[in-house]
Formats: C-alpha cells, structure tokens, sequence
C-alpha cells in the first residue's frame, strides 16, 4: 500500500500480482474495494495498480476542482512514483473509463490497451443531471448513510439478490471522505464533458463492455462508441449492471480474453 501525492491530492494505491503493469480505477460512488472478486484471478497475470479515486476510499479530497485530464496526469504521478515505466493495461469502471479514454487519447505511448466497463462517453442528459444533483443535495443535507440504499439500488439494480455486493458499495460510499465526495460528483459528473472527439485518438486496442442490465450505459452506445476507435470492440456483460466488477468471474474472462487477444 502507498499514498502517492498528486496534483489531485493524496491518492491511495494498492499493488498486488506480478507481469506486466495494468492500473484499476473504479467507478464513481465506490472505491477499489470493488475490484475484490476480480483481483485473484487478473493479479495472476498482470501487476495491478489500484487507485482510489480523489475523495474516495482511503484518498483524500482533491484540494478544489479537477478534471478529467487531471485525474489522468494524476495516474501518471502514481506511475512515476511507483518507477513504472512501461505502458500499462488501463481497466476503468465508469468514472475509471472515463480517466482511461482520457488517458489513452492523450498519452499513447503510456497505454498498451484499454478497458472500460460501463463508461457512458457522453455528457449527462438533463435527467441524470436533475437526479444526480438531487442526490448530491440529500448526501450535503442527510449524510451518505441515508443515500446509500438508494445509491445501491441504482447501480445494481432494485432488489438485487447479491447483499455482499449491496454491502460493498453502501460501505464503499460511506466511508469516502464526505466533503471530497460532494466535490468529486460536481467535477466528475455533474461536469463531465463529451468525449466523443477523443475517441479516434486512442492507438491502443480498447474493449468498450457494459452490463446488459445497465441503464446508465446501454450495449447500443458501447457499440457504437468502440465503433470510433482505430483498434476498438465491445461486450455485452450478460446479467451484469452498472457495476460489473462485482459480477466475477464472467468479467475476469472477458479482460483475460482480450488481454490474449
């Protein structure tokens, strides 16, 4: 384990497994904890690089609002201060897709290939925007107890029957850093920008995967998305949501496969 200093604040990082690098960097909401059931199986054949996100998991809030180009030079800083000098394999789940398309179209020549699983390219529509203020307020007036079942619900799905998994993700929002939390969905969703324009500029080969129960980020989108990259394809995840780590080993196949690929 190590905290690295970035210019999005104090990041921490775990590495674990051995072969060549790949960085995981989760979804919005949660923290690397949702890696868990992945880990064994990927750590076997690759160094893993897990980051929690500014304002999530055991990092600290960024010091005032950043970007989604900051959050990628930020992975450069965590690289460099871990000696990794080779390209990596990028896995990003939504906000970690996002930092990886960013990652990859700008800085080629640091990304072997990418993973996104459930990263809508796109910007919020005006309704994911009204919710997710919505639920930015109650966390502000209530605290992230109270918003965690309804968080739960959204990313999984209403009622879904793994409660390990229910319990990670309420446990991952809870104990992220509340402020850095509220700071962190202004600049990384309520502000997301398109990024369709990026696409073409990624070198490296990218799968573009999203869960078949995913509202947030249909199998359509992915599809066409991936479509836009040189050397890119995508996967439907069949059973998964939004939030597909949680749904091993179907999605620990699917990124070894294409890492053989």
């Amino acid at each position: 384990m190590a905290t690295v200093t970035t210019r999005v604040g104090r990041l921490h990082v775990e590495v674990e497994g051995s072969g060549p690098p790949a960085v995981l960097w989760h979804s919005l909401f949660v923290d690397g904890a949702t890696w868990g059931r992945l880990r064994p199986d990927l750590a076997k054949e690759r160094t893993l690089v897990l980051i929690d996100g500014p304002g999530h998991g055991r990092s600290g809030a960024a010091p005032g609002p950043f970007t989604l180009t900051d959050c990628a030079d930020a992975a450069r800083e965590v690289l460099a201060a871990l000696a990794i000098s080779t390209p990596v394999d990028w896995i990003g789940n939504a906000w970690g897709g996002h930092v990886g398309v960013f990652f990859a179209s700008a800085h080629p020549d640091l990304c072997a290939s990418l993973v996104t699983i459930a990263s809508p390219i796109t910007a919020l529509s005006p309704a994911d925007r009204r919710s997710v203020r919505l639920l930015r307020a109650l966390h502000r007036l209530a605290g992230p107890r109270p918003v965690a079942g309804i968080l739960a619900d959204v990313l999984l799905g209403k009622g879904f029957p793994d409660t390990e998994a229910t319990a990670t993700v309420k446990a991952a929002f809870v104990r992220a850093d509340r402020a850095g939390m509220r700071q962190a969905i202004r600049s990384i969703s309520l502000d997301r920008p398109d990024a369709t324009d990026r696409l073409a500029a990624i070198k490296a080969p990218t799968l573009m995967a999203t869960g078949a129960d995913d509202p947030l980020c249909t199998p359509d989108d992915t599809k066409a998305w991936a479509a836009r990259i040189p050397d890119g394809r995508d996967v439907v995840l069949s059973g998964a949501g939004h939030l597909a780590p949680l749904f091993a080993p179907r999605t620990a196949d699917v990124i070894k496969e294409f890492w053989a690929g």
